[in-house]
């Protein structure tokens, strides 16, 4: 990353720092236009971040819907041993 692109980030954040401090400024004036926006986490170029998910949160949600689906399975096949 090169210093531009660090220093435009920081100019990013710092500009939503400003943005929620006007904001609570105003609303402890009782100013009828104080609004909050949402924090997003941007890139220098304006497009969002991407959220990622860790390797291990993936095999975790992944065993989970593995034994789910094993618990419906055998569930079923009970059902249908019961029916016959």
């Amino acid at each position: 990353m090169n210093i531009i692109e660090a220093l435009k980030q920081e100019e990013a954040k710092l500009q939503g720092q400003l943005t929620a401090v006007q904001s609570a400024i105003a609303a402890l004036n009782g100013d009828g236009t104080a609004t909050v926006t949402p924090r997003r986490a941007s890139r220098a170029n304006g497009a969002s971040a991407k959220r990622t998910m860790s390797a291990a949160v993936r095999a975790k949600i992944a065993r989970s819907a593995k034994a789910r689906w094993a618990k419906i399975r055998a569930e079923k096949a009970k059902k249908s041993k019961k029916a016959k």
